[in-house]
């Protein structure tokens, strides 16, 4: 069986690969790719593969990114730290859902999970009653405070005061209801994973916004939407095509 792997941790994919041969000696990895740039380019065309094995944080972006640029048909099992994903990697052609470190018992399972899949009329239907069975078990609390640096001292600032977070010359910054700023020592992809995702949106890779900071929503060129907030941001909001409508349900949830 050919497998990909995609994953920007070199540690991690020399990782996988072992225990693939472990698990199965079968099993050829025909190529591993680095990034979502990477994956865009080189899924976009005819591979010869039966499964990809995915990591969701890449270098330079979140992997779902790839399935808004990509029709991806082969089956897909997704790795991570972040259990909180799960849901969405069920929405996106996914065999299975392994966190990290990578359990070899749980890898083989997974492995023989996707063979009986290729065996079954109704591979979907597995994956919908694994999606119910993940939402009927999540019990997943979200940040609520975050401990920042202010002068010379450690204050908590409360998500729920937070009109959105930004990257700003390398750093990620929060900007607060009353206009207020805070360094938070944290890469956007831990933060977004730890906020309630009711209540706040990955809008592009710069901005997370929180949903009662926005004003107002204007139509841009290609598709794409502006995001109006108070406070006002010093760069402009925008929402990409491929995310303009997920953006729009829930700003209406």
């Amino acid at each position: 069986m050919k497998v990909i792997i995609v994953e920007d941790e070199l540690t991690a994919s020399e990782n996988l690969k072992y225990l693939l041969d472990e698990v199965d000696p079968t099993i050829e990895v025909v190529q591993v790719l680095e990034s979502v740039k990477q994956s865009i380019d080189y899924l976009s065309n005819d591979i010869d593969a039966e499964l990809i094995f995915m990591d969701i944080h890449l270098a330079d972006g979140i992997s779902f990114e790839i399935f808004d640029q990509v029709t991806i048909n082969t089956p897909v099992i997704f790795t991570t730290a972040y259990d909180q994903y799960a849901i969405k990697a069920f929405k996106v052609n996914s065999v299975d859902y392994l966190l990290k470190p990578i359990d070899p018992e749980e890898l083989s399972k997974a492995i023989s999970k996707f063979k009986n899949q290729n065996l079954n009329a109704d591979p979907i239907s597995n994956q919908l009653t694994g999606m119910f069975q993940l939402l009927q078990n999540s019990s997943k609390s979200y940040k609520t405070t975050y401990l920042v640096h202010h002068k010379d001292e450690l204050i908590p600032i409360k998500t729920d005061d937070i009109a959105y977070i930004f990257i700003d010359t390398g750093m990620v910054k929060a900007i607060t209801l009353e206009n207020k700023m805070y360094i938070i020592d944290k890469k956007m992809e831990d933060i977004e994973v730890e906020l309630d995702p009711k209540a706040f949106f990955r809008a592009n890779r710069q901005f997370i916004v929180q949903k009662k900071a926005v004003t107002n929503i204007k139509y841009y060129f290609n598709g794409k939407l502006i995001v109006n907030t108070n406070p006002v941001p010093k760069d402009r909001i925008v929402v990409s095509k491929a995310k303009a409508t997920a953006f729009k349900s829930w700003m209406d949830e």
